[in-house]
């Protein structure tokens, strides 16, 4: 997936789940409570490629929220069919999906295949049988791994998505199943933290003290940790923490609107503090987009550093992006 890809996303609720597993609400993560139909489809795509800076070659039509290949089979034909006609017009790169690992075989991966579909993300949430019990997901870690092994001999573009924070789940626990992840190499990965939503057999376990979930703190430091373990061995995160939920949903958990951009500004501190071992005034050169990653929310990383005896300032190379930083000391 390049730096400038894009997706033109339609929700498909939570449909198609044969089991509600313990943390979902689709409706309040998507704000979506109505099935999309084929002209919803088109309209999305249509209002897509009127916006400005469209770009056809770097965006995909995304069907999210659902297990899109285990809902009724002529209704999911008909959302390809409407999106597939752009596709085969040249007004979008291909289609990427997101399922269910136990709703993937040949022939479903076959059938897609004819319809365009370039990308399909299994939702995984982790590779630790006793936690995907514990949370009524449905499926062993040895499904992901049998279905990821489909999608790649069938030619697709490869994403998981794991979560961390789970009911019964730890920081060992979400090590190790990135451990597993880096062994199936996906293309890409996404990381969810748990969040406590109204409605969800996870919220009856928090409000009995059954669950305790993440710290905002704690939340991000493990999503940074994986998203370091991923990016060395060349697997691209391209999500850190949901898109949105609906305010009035909201129960408990690390949700936060920047979660990413914490992360972000953790990954760069953590890079930083592998770097910096003698005490002295540094300059930390980061690309343009990166400065405020870098310095923390309230100055919070430039303030870390200073009272471990690195005296730091951030200035712009035009030639870093993407996180990549590079320090010189400061000759005073």
């Amino acid at each position: 997936m390049s730096k400038n890809h894009s997706n033109i996303s339609i929700f498909v609720p939570h449909i198609g789940c044969p089991n509600k597993c313990s943390f979902c609400n689709q409706r309040y993560i998507t704000g979506t409570f109505k099935a999309p139909n084929a002209n919803d489809v088109e309209q999305a795509v249509i209002t897509a490629v009127n916006s400005k800076n469209y770009n056809p070659k770097t965006t995909e039509i995304a069907f999210f929220g659902g297990s899109f290949t285990a809902i009724n089979r002529n209704y999911m034909l008909s959302l390809l069919e409407a999106a597939s006609s752009f596709v085969r017009i040249g007004l979008a790169s291909g289609i990427r999906i997101s399922t269910r690992p136990d709703a993937i075989d040949d022939e479903i991966l076959m059938l897609l295949k004819e319809y365009n579909v370039t990308a399909i993300e299994l939702g995984a949430q982790t590779l630790n049988d006793h936690v995907l019990k514990m949370n009524n997901r449905g499926h062993t870690a040895k499904d992901v791994e049998t279905a990821s092994v489909l999608i790649k001999k069938h030619g697709f573009e490869l994403g998981l998505q794991i979560m961390t924070g789970l009911y019964a789940d730890d920081t060992d626990s979400a090590i190790r199943t990135a451990k597993k992840v880096i062994e199936i190499h996906p293309d890409t990965v996404r990381i969810y933290p748990t969040i406590v939503l109204k409605d969800t057999d996870l919220a009856a376990l928090y409000i009995d003290n059954k669950y305790k979930p993440q710290t905002l703190s704690e939340a991000v430091k493990l999503a940074s940790k994986l998203y370091l373990m991923f990016n060395r061995e060349g697997i691209k995160v391209i999500r850190l923490g949901l898109h949105s939920i609906e305010p009035e949903a909201y129960l408990a958990g690390p949700w936060h609107p920047s979660f990413s951009e914490l992360c972000q500004s953790q990954i760069m501190l953590t890079k930083v503090l592998t770097c910096l071992f003698e005490k002295g005034n540094y300059i930390i050169y980061v690309g343009k987009s990166d400065v405020s990653k870098m310095i923390g929310q309230r100055k919070t990383n430039i303030k870390f550093l200073k009272v471990r005896g690195f005296n730091c300032k951030v200035k712009v190379d035009e030639n870093l992006n993407n996180l990549n930083l590079r320090i010189e000391k400061e000759v005073l």
